[in-house]
């Protein structure tokens, strides 16, 4: 019974994920990884009039969300992109002053943006998921 518990939570888990990781995908607003997207792709044969960036290039997680798999063997496209990294409280207010660590009124976080390389998949590259 144990075991049947953990299995729901890590599938809960999984498919949070996909999701989290199919809504970055749409809602992105950056266009600097296209050039690399659409050159990637065409390198390995796909015209450029089917390459369409948030609508039939995801990544892997993204695509598992929307019901594909990523078919064995396929290489994706490699890209750059940026994540938000939560930082530590700063222990200077925001006037300046540096607090007691105490109250925490006055204080920012501390937060900074890192480069994270993700690869992206074609449609063509992936199969509905058999159910």
């Amino acid at each position: 019974m144990a075991s049947l518990t953990v299995e729901r939570k890590t599938t809960a888990n999984r498919e949070q994920m996909q999701a989290e990781a199919l809504s970055r995908a749409v809602q992105g607003q950056s266009f600097s990884n296209w050039p690399a997207i659409i050159a990637g792709f065409v390198a390995k044969g796909i015209p450029e009039s089917e390459i369409l960036p948030r609508e039939n290039v995801f990544t892997y997680h993204a695509w598992r969300a929307l019901g594909r798999q990523v078919r064995r063997g396929e290489h994706g496209v490699k890209v750059v992109t940026f994540v938000s990294v939560k930082g530590e409280e700063s222990k200077e207010d925001v006037d300046g002053v540096e607090s007691n660590g105490v109250d925490g009124t006055n204080g920012r976080k501390r937060g900074f943006r890192r480069p994270w390389t993700a690869t992206v998949f074609h449609v063509s590259q992936t199969e509905p998921v058999q159910k």
